[in-house]
């Protein structure tokens, strides 16, 4: 099982985005059957394995084994991934673009998150592919501003260290040179 699936289908992305379906592709964080399933969501058998099927034919889904229930044998199914995600990619021309969109914008800023989900998860199916890694950089921090002072200063800084670092670090003459995007974005936390 995959951690995290990137769903650009739009067949797919459509079936895992059905109620009924996302319930089930939640409750099979371990493989389950269909009777099994249909007593966690309160469904029908029948209905769930219907589901089930249209989930299988999707790719969401995989055979997990059977089991011997009784006199009957069960096949059992399993999540192709803990966590699912719906790339920008599954809209084709209708998804956000960054080069549509105002730099300044919060609008800019979900384009250049799904501008990333697609590219990365591009990138993460190729090296699986290959059988290879794929290096990436994350860093994720809350920062609290005592003001709206602190909060511009603070801006002020990072945006100068972050232009320092790529000036004396970028060097696309190199005959290896391989290009990286590096975006750092900020914005208040949700509420809980």
């Amino acid at each position: 099982m995959r951690d995290v699936e990137v769903i650009e289908d739009p067949a797919t992305a459509a079936t895992a985005l059905d109620p009924v379906r996302a319930r089930l592709l939640a409750a099979l964080t371990e493989p389950a059957s269909a009777a099994a399933l249909a007593a966690r969501v309160g469904l029908t058998r029948q209905k769930v394995h219907y589901h089930l099927r249209a989930l299988e034919s999707h790719g969401l889904v995989e055979p997990a084994g059977t089991r011997q229930w009784g006199g009957l044998t069960e096949r059992l199914f399993a999540a192709t991934a803990a966590g699912y995600l719906v790339s920008p990619a599954a809209l084709g021309a209708a998804a956000a673009s960054p080069a549509k969109t105002d730099r300044l914008s919060s609008g800019y800023l979900l384009a250049v998150a799904g501008r990333i989900l697609r590219e990365v998860s591009g990138l993460a199916r190729r090296a699986a592919r290959a059988g290879k890694p794929l290096s990436t950089l994350t860093v994720d921090a809350e920062i609290s501003f005592r003001s709206a002072r602190e909060r511009a200063a603070f801006t002020h800084e990072l945006s100068t260290l972050v232009t320092d670092l790529v000036s004396r670090y970028h060097d696309e003459s190199a005959p290896d040179a391989r290009a990286h995007r590096l975006v750092v974005v900020a914005h208040p936390k949700p509420a809980e």
